[in-house]
C-alpha cells in the first residue's frame, strides 16, 4: 500500500479500504508503510480520526504503530497525547509500548517523564535493557551522571545486561568532567569489563584513552602498544598479571568445580551417575593427563573429512613430546561405520587413552573433572566455550578464577589450509604468561581491545592494547 502525501477525508479513507484486499487489517497495513516510508505525522492522524469516528475508539495495536512513526520524528507533543489515550484506555501496557514511550521522550527536552514511566514499569516488570539505556544516555545526555550511574547500578542489580555502546557513552558524556565519585564509577565499568572478560572495540577503546586524558588535573596518557611475551609493556615497562593460578586458587577453584558444576544439578540430566562413577574411577586409575580431550567436539572441525580422520590428526598433532592424552569419546565411535572406521580408532588407542561413554552423556562435566583431577599443568580441548558452567558458579570470584583458568587452558583447534596438519592454537598461545584481560596497579591501566566489536564471547584473545599511565 501507498500511503497517501496529504491528510484525507473520511470518504476517501473509506474508498482506500474498500479496494484494498483485506479490508480487516487495511490500516495496519496502512500505518506499517507510513513507518517505512516515513509519511509526514498528519497523513497519520487523519486515519487515526477517520478510524475514532467510524469505531468510536482505536485498537491498541493501531495506537503502537501510530506511536512508532511519532518516535521516529520526534513528535514529543504527539507522543504525550497517545501516552495520555492509552493510559486512559488500558490499565498496563505491554513492553513494547513502554520501550517506545520510554525512548521517544528521553530523546526530547521532556526526558524526565521518560523516567517517571520507567518507575511506572519497575512496578510491574523489569524494564528492558532499552528502556534503561534511554534513560541512562538522556541523563548522562543532561550531565546528570549521578542519576545515569544510579540507573546502571539498578540494570545490573536486575541482572540486566548493558550494551557496549551504553558503556561507551558514559565516557563520551563523563570526558572532561571533575569528581572522584564521577571517577570511582568509571573505574567501575574498566572492572566489569575485566570481571566479565569483555574486549572492548577500537573505537570504545579510543572513548576510554580520551576520558583518562581530559581529566582535570589527572595527567593521563594513553598510547596503544602490543605487549611482550613476557608480559612486559613496553611502554610503561610494567609487568602483567601472570595468568597461572596459584596452588591456593587453583584447589578452591577445583574444589567448587568439582562441587557445584559436576556434582550439581546439571550434571546427571543427560548421564546417569553409574556412567559417572565409572568415568571417576577410570580417571583415578590413570591420572595424571596433559591434555584432555572433548573427541566429538574435534572430530567435528572439518566438515569435509571423515570424522575419525579429524580427531586422528589432532591426536597425532598433540600427542608429541610424549604428551599424555585422555579422548572423552561415545559407544558409537567403536562401531564400524563410515565416519568411524576400526583400524584408524586402534591406531589411536596406542597414542591416547580413550573414555567411551553412553550416545547422550553430556561431555563438559567429564572433561572438566579429568582435567581438574589432573593438575595444573593439564590443558583441556574442545571449541566449546563453557558458558553454562560459568553460570553455576555464584560468586564473581570463582567465576573470575574459572575464566582465568579457562584462558590458561583451553587449546583451541582449528583446521590449517593445507589439510592434514592442524595449526594448534593454544587459546593463551603458550607464549601467553599473563592475562589478557583488564588491569590496574592504581597509577597504570593495561586493557586490552579488538578491532571490531564481537557480539559473541570468543577465546580468541587480542594482541592489542591500550597503556594508560598516571605521570
Amino acid at each position: 500500500v501507498q500511503p497517501p502525501e496529504k491528510p484525507l477525508q473520511a470518504e476517501e479513507w473509506n474508498k482506500l479500504r474498500e479496494d484494498f484486499q483485506a479490508p480487516e487489517i487495511f490500516e495496519e497495513v496502512m500505518l506499517n508503510s507510513m513507518i517505512r516510508c516515513n509519511s509526514p505525522i498528519d497523513v497519520a492522524k487523519s486515519l487515526l480520526t477517520h478510524l475514532a469516528k467510524r469505531n468510536g475508539d482505536i485498537a491498541y495495536s493501531v495506537l503502537v504503530k501510530y506511536l512508532t512513526l511519532c518516535v521516529h520524528q520526534g513528535q514529543v507533543s504527539e507522543i504525550h497525547d497517545v501516552y495520555d489515550i492509552m493510559k486512559a484506555r488500558f490499565k498496563i501496557l505491554e513492553s513494547g509500548a513502554y520501550n517506545l514511550l520510554i525512548r521517544g521522550l528521553s530523546n526530547s527536552d521532556q526526558w524526565r517523564r521518560a523516567l517517571t514511566i520507567l518507575e511506572e514499569v519497575k512496578k510491574m516488570m523489569v524494564p528492558s535493557r532499552s528502556s534503561y539505556e534511554s534513560c541512562i544516555k538522556a541523563a548522562s545526555r543532561h550531565r546528570e551522571m549521578k542519576l545515569a550511574f544510579e540507573l546502571y547500578d539498578e540494570m545490573l542489580a536486575k541482572d540486566v545486561v548493558p550494551t557496549l555502546d551504553v558503556l561507551q557513552s558514559f565516557f563520551d558524556f563523563s570526558r572532561g568532567m571533575k569528581g572522584a565519585e564521577l571517577q570511582r564509577e568509571l573505574f567501575g565499568i574498566l572492572l566489569y569489563l575485566r570481571e566479565n572478560q569483555i574486549y572492548p572495540h577500537k573505537t570504545f577503546m579510543r572513548s576510554i584513552k580520551l576520558w583518562f586524558e581530559s581529566i582535570p588535573g589527572g595527567n593521563w596518557r594513553g598510547h596503544l602498544t602490543n605487549i611482550k611475551d613476557s608480559g612486559q609493556c613496553p611502554v610503561c615497562k610494567h609487568q602483567l598479571e601472570d595468568s597461572n593460578l596459584t596452588e591456593e586458587e587453583y584447589s578452591n577453584l577445583s574444589e567448587r568445580i568439582i562441587r557445584d558444576v559436576i556434582h550439581g544439578t546439571d550434571t546427571f540430566r543427560k548421564t546417569s551417575p553409574q556412567e559417572f562413577e565409572a568415568f571417576q574411577t577410570f580417571v583415578e586409575n590413570r591420572l595424571p593427563f596433559d591434555i584432555v580431550i572433548d573427541g566429538l567436539n574435534v572430530s567435528h572441525i572439518k566438515s569435509r573429512k571423515m570424522q575419525c580422520e579429524n580427531l586422528f590428526d589432532a591426536v597425532n598433532c598433540l600427542a608429541k613430546e610424549n604428551a599424555r592424552l585422555l579422548v572423552l569419546g561415545r559407544k558409537h565411535m567403536l562401531m564400524n561405520s563410515s565416519n568411524w572406521k576400526r583400524e584408524i580408532m586402534k591406531e589411536m588407542q596406542n597414542k591416547a587413552d580413550f573414555f567411551f561413554a553412553e550416545n547422550i552423556s553430556e561431555d563438559d562435566a567429564f572433561l572438566l573433572y579429568a582435567t581438574l583431577r589432573s593438575g595444573k599443568h593439564c590443558k583441556f580441548v574442545t571449541r566449546d566455550f563453557l558458558r553454562d558452567h560459568k553460570a553455576c558458579l555464584t560468586d564473581n570470584l570463582t567465576r573470575h578464577l574459572f575464566r582465568k583458568w579457562q584462558r590458561g587452558h583451553q587449546i583451541a583447534l582449528y583446521s590449517s589450509a593445507e589439510g592434514r596438519i592442524f595449526s594448534f592454537v593454544f587459546s593463551q598461545q603458550p607464549a601467553f604468561r599473563y592475562d589478557c584481560v583488564v588491569q590496574t596497579t592504581g597509577d597504570t591501566w593495561h586493557i586490552p581491545y579488538k578491532d571490531v566489536f564481537e557480539e559473541k564471547y570468543s577465546y580468541q584473545v587480542p594482541r592489542k592494547w591500550l597503556c594508560i599511565q598516571q605521570k
